[in-house]
């Protein structure tokens, strides 16, 4: 296979046609090509008047070997394509099924894996299901009924179930695992663009469809979903993990338990830390979720305030403040909502969360800076959620149990607005006028007002003055890490940390990745039943194959 890369077509020019550039690049005839697909994609907008689509794709050639001897482009090279390995069982049997707490990403990957090599897992998720869980949040939002275990945070599909659904990472990846993560999601319902395109999302409405099917799967081959289900405690004998407790009245015997409880999980940090699993604060970030019109952005992006190609345009911006602290945009949510992300009562927590389309007539992102446990009121390992709590508690003093908004140009003043100006907000859930600044310490809000001074340098209008703020953004990952070896064991045998609540990932496609490895790493201790086994191979031959990653045979 060849890696062809730097072909540049007209962004309006189908995907075809990058692929007749690329047998003109390589000067060869399309009867010497077997097959080809698109590796990568993205959009070169720096030249506003001729935006271009670049691509790099993969081709097989009949007789590659010839054309490499003869090829001198700098842009063209052989490529091994290595597929993802699920490691060999190891040989120590289970007595009782694998536990996994949390159905976000990183315990449905880390399920599905489990479930397709005989393990049968048991995922207690303490929200409900996916579509009664889009009601309660949907009932919040209209009405303000909160429900303290099934929200924006908690139930079936985690947090990245109401967000934009963004699947890119930085996550270096040499094993597969990334690819491996887009390929299910594509497999569950996803399209199949997001396993080449530069900035892979799903949405959160097709989000919802997909996590629903994952779960389907896991219990066809023999798996249970336990919703309404929370691990509330553990029992630990000589440094081993012995049972579980559900609910805080059912006590189940558990020698393997995955800990993918998701970065708010907040009572579940304290029981833990009551039972000594090793733990430590780390830093994160906080601040303000800002919305500009998406035609603003579209133009200083792309040159047009609207393009249906292109779709609605994003951004990701940074800034040093002159206190030193980092400033940057986070979860950038195109043609997105703001929304009420509260998951306790007495606090207020915003996200941004787009649908597929991202057409609603706003672009909103957080602006956040990073707070260390310096700054956290003690060395608690636990402080930074405390950190949290009370900022998230004057968000909700501020603005009566409703998200506190205010203008940019009354933020920097320090008044509470009084009307929208030209930017109106668009959001889930109830709005208040209210003094953002007191909502977060001093420091965060100066550096907050530099960075979105300094970000107008580079997005034209970014600090207009009627730009609205909305607070307050907390949740941008867990303030601990919960202690793993090599063996992706906590010191407590038998307890494995993963995803984001546990400190490894930030992101659906990182927490989902994270929970490839955990899987992996049970796989090589324990062997799955030969009864599973057999419910598996009987799934298998159900389901009919399908072909991912948009191969063209020619």
């Amino acid at each position: 296979m060849l890696r062809i890369g730097q072909i540049k077509i007209p962004y309006r020019e189908k995907d075809s046609r990058a692929f007749e550039a690329a047998v003109k690049k390589l000067h060869i005839q399309e009867k010497e090509v077997l097959s080809w697909r698109i590796f990568k994609k993205s959009i070169d907008a720096r030249k506003k008047q001729e935006i271009m689509a670049v691509y790099t794709l993969d081709i097989q050639l009949k007789r590659e070997n010839t054309f490499l001897k003869r090829c001198r482009n700098k842009n063209v090279h052989k490529v091994l394509e290595e597929a993802y390995k699920f490691p060999e069982a190891g040989a120590k049997r289970l007595r009782y099924p694998i536990v996994i707490a949390g159905s976000g990403p990183a315990g449905l990957f880390c399920g599905l894996m489990l479930a397709r090599h005989g393990y049968a897992p048991v995922i207690l998720e303490r929200g409900m299901d996916v579509d009664k869980r889009q009601a309660v949040v949907k009932q919040f939002w209209e009405k303000g009924e909160f429900h303290s275990e099934t929200n924006v945070q908690f139930g079936e599909g985690g947090a990245g179930t109401f967000s934009d659904g963004k699947l890119n990472t930085l996550v270096k990846d040499p094993y597969g695992r990334h690819r491996k993560v887009l390929e299910l999601f594509v497999e569950f319902g996803g399209s199949p663009e997001i396993t080449y395109v530069n900035k892979p999302h799903i949405g959160t409405d097709v989000l919802c469809h997909i996590v629903k099917a994952m779960r389907e799967e896991i219990i066809r081959l023999g798996g249970q979903v336990r919703f309404e289900s929370k691990l509330t405690d553990i029992r630990i004998e000589k440094g081993e993990l012995k049972a579980l407790c559900v609910n805080d009245e059912l006590w189940i015997d558990c020698e393997c338990l995955v800990l993918a409880v998701g970065h708010s999980a907040r009572d579940t940090f304290y029981m833990l830390k009551k039972q000594g699993l090793p733990m430590s604060a780390k830093s994160f970030a906080v601040g303000l979720r800002i919305e500009h019109p998406q035609s603003m952005i579209n133009q200083s992006q792309y040159g047009m305030e609207r393009d249906e190609i292109l779709g609605s345009a994003s951004y990701k911006l940074t800034h040093t403040a002159s206190n030193g602290r980092g400033v940057y945009t986070f979860c950038m949510c195109p043609g997105g909502y703001v929304v009420n992300a509260s998951s306790e009562t007495g606090g207020c927590v915003v996200n941004g969360m787009s649908y597929h389309g991202r057409n609603s007539e706003n672009a909103n992102s957080a602006v956040v800076v990073t707070v260390t446990p310096e700054d956290f009121p003690s060395e608690d390992v636990l402080a930074g959620v405390e950190f949290q709590r009370f900022w998230e508690g004057r968000a909700y003093r501020q603005g009566d149990g409703k998200v506190p908004v205010q203008l940019y140009g009354d933020f920097c003043e320090g008044k509470v607005s009084e009307a929208f100006g030209e930017v109106r907000p668009v959001h889930k859930g109830a709005t208040a006028f209210a003094d953002l600044n007191k909502c977060l310490p001093a420091y965060v809000c100066d550096s907050i007002k530099e960075g979105i001074e300094a970000f107008g340098h580079k997005i034209e209008n970014y600090n207009r003055p009627d730009a609205v703020l909305s607070g307050v953004e907390t949740r941008t990952s867990s303030p601990v890490r919960m202690e793993r070896g090599t063996n992706f064991q906590s010191e407590i045998r038998g307890i494995y940390p993963c995803g984001e609540g546990a400190g490894y990932a930030g992101g659906i496609t990182s927490a989902a990745m994270d929970g490839l490895r955990v899987a992996e790493a049970i796989r090589k201790v324990y062997c799955p039943k030969a009864a599973m086994m057999e419910v598996v191979k009987k799934a298998r031959d159900k389901t009919e194959e399908k072909i991912i990653g948009g191969i063209h045979h020619v």
